[in-house]
């Protein structure tokens, strides 16, 4: 079920009603009681920057495997710092 909002509210708390949107949400604003627009989130939105980030994730995971310092590999050089 949608959230349902005032035209007033809408227009003070725009910038956060966006965020619901981006997060999922959908908004209905009405006018006097009665649905005059609806915020919805766009085509694809969430779906295209999530699936980026697990790649771009997948890229860091395969470099990290064959990557090392000389002798020292990167998990040494991070145990290291963290004092282990």
């Amino acid at each position: 079920m949608a959230a349902t909002i005032g035209a007033y509210e809408a227009k003070t708390h725009f910038a956060q009603l966006l965020d619901r949107v981006e997060a999922g949400e959908s908004i209905t604003i009405t006018r006097h009681g009665r649905p005059v627009a609806h915020l919805a989130p766009g085509e694809g939105a969430g779906a295209v920057p999530r699936q980026a980030a697990l790649a771009e994730l997948a890229a860091v995971k395969r470099w990290r495997e064959g990557s090392s310092l000389g002798d020292l590999t990167i998990r040494a050089a991070i145990d290291e710092g963290r004092g282990r």
